[in-house]
């Protein structure tokens, strides 16, 4: 296992940002620790908080940023939806994410394939239009994000030391 640390003044700075300071504190050091960048190489150096917390700033960001549909297409869909993410998400308190998710893993199994091909940006904006099932699903993620971000601030202050070395 590699060791994950977080200097005691980075988060009490971070905390006093706010909640998605503190849970990026933690995503930044477990990926400082990996050397960047999640591969099958350094993942067995995670345990599975680590893991499904890198897992959740990959789904808050592509979601964010461009919906299920852009997560899909930009190849994370084995990622969030093949792996027990939902579950683990569940077990951390939120309950509504994992059904989300497991929703949205539906339609990956549907359409998953098709999003996934390589095309134009044209093309590309093209998906939204194309598979709107999603809509609904991204719309819902904007609106609980917050909600969602802060339960995580929380099970991750609770459980500190599955995420992190606290260093002074």
């Amino acid at each position: 296992m590699i060791q994950v640390t977080v200097r005691d003044n980075d988060l009490r700075q971070a905390a006093a940002q706010g909640m998605d300071a503190f849970v990026a504190t933690f995503v930044d050091a477990v990926r400082q620790a990996i050397g960047g960048q999640l591969t099958a190489d350094n993942m067995p150096q995670l345990n599975s908080d680590q893991i499904t917390l890198l897992a959740w700033d990959i789904l808050h960001q592509e979601v964010m940023d461009g919906g299920f549909v852009q997560l899909i297409h930009n190849g994370y869909g084995p990622f969030i939806f093949k792996n027990p993410l939902a579950k683990a998400l569940r077990l951390w308190g939120l309950r509504d994410l994992s059904k989300l998710i497991y929703n949205a893993h539906t339609l990956y199994t549907k359409y998953g394939q098709a999003i996934e091909q390589d095309c134009t940006d044209d093309e590309f904006m093209a998906l939204f239009e194309q598979y709107p099932e999603f809509d609904d699903m991204d719309d819902l993620f904007v609106e609980q994000e917050e909600q969602w971000t802060e339960l995580i601030a929380r099970y991750i202050d609770e459980h500190i030391e599955n995420f992190a070395v606290i260093q002074s």
